[in-house]
């Protein structure tokens, strides 16, 4: 496992495949709305049924074909625009995508259409995500979505069964795709978290203590100053993976928290999204995914 905050380099070729054009379409600064009317991509609000009520969720594939499946977490500002184009991005490179509304207990997505304007200091801002999280605080609540979501892309045509599911989050979602990876196993071949919250604490449901449990690969990028403020929480992941003989890798990036969503708030005048960052954790999962939904 790698602990790094050196930059990843892409090699140059001449011979692209469709992934990595599209990859470095990205880069080049196209939208993901043109990638994915590019590649075709189907958009369809699904209604899902779970334990505790139906869950509203986008399902985001290719006009054709089968391809791995992958659950998207979201951050805490939930399911939103920019969250569907995140989804059409991927979908746009060959994979089959749900992302569901984390508080579909309270109530239907979005309950932000975008974050940019959210100033976190502000109590009517906390006043409305209070609800909200403690919706999916509930011990179980999050493994029994988790089971329901993945049950619904397993029954889809435009996923590849025979293929592992991945799963990767933002902020929040990071920790729940640890939950995600622990209570599915068997079916989860691949995890992600971005600049996730919560995933070493000193309680005896922390998702670092979930390490044992999950099959998957793993890819854990952390915010610099989410390792300012908690900086042995990177080696106390590293150990955990490591005692649990799972593949994983931990970075801590040069960017603050929420770098990967491009609606993001600005703080102290300056954009929390950082496009060469964003860039770097988009070219890992792909990578990431190659490898681990087989």
């Amino acid at each position: 496992m790698n602990v790094s905050r050196t930059p990843m380099e892409l090699a140059a070729t001449t011979d692209l495949s469709r992934r990595e054009f599209v990859a470095l379409s990205v880069a080049a600064g196209l939208s993901s709305s043109a990638l994915a009317a590019s590649a075709s991509v189907v958009e369809t609000n699904v209604s899902i049924k779970t334990p505790d009520g139906i869950c509203d969720a986008v399902f985001i594939h290719s006009a054709t074909g089968t391809h791995p499946g992958v659950l998207l977490w979201t951050d805490a500002f939930g399911l939103r625009p920019s969250m569907r184009d995140m989804g059409k991005q991927l979908a746009a490179q060959g994979y089959s995508v749900l992302v569901p509304n984390p508080y579909y207990r309270v109530g239907k997505a979005p309950f932000w259409e975008s974050a940019a304007s959210v100033n976190f200091q502000d109590p009517a801002t906390r006043e409305k995500l209070g609800p909200l999280m403690a919706s999916i605080a509930t011990p179980g609540a999050i493994e029994k979505d988790a089971a329901a979501h993945i049950a619904f892309l397993d029954g889809q045509p435009q996923v590849a069964k025979a293929k592992k599911i991945g799963s990767h989050g933002y902020c929040m979602g990071g920790a729940l795709v640890m939950k995600t990876a622990a209570a599915l196993p068997d079916r989860i071949g691949a995890g992600a978290s971005f600049h996730g919250g919560g995933l070493v604490t000193d309680k005896p449901d922390s998702p670092h203590l979930l390490a044992s449990r999950i099959k998957a690969r793993m890819y854990i990028g952390i915010a610099s100053n989410d390792d300012l403020k908690q900086p042995d929480a990177k080696n106390t992941l590293k150990k955990a993976f490591d005692d649990a003989k799972v593949p994983a890798q931990i970075e801590v990036y040069p960017a603050n928290h929420g770098w990967c969503v491009p609606d993001m708030p600005h703080e102290n005048g300056a954009p929390l999204y950082s496009k060469p960052d964003a860039e770097r954790a988009w070219n890992k999962l792909l990578s990431l995914y190659e490898v681990g939904l087989v």
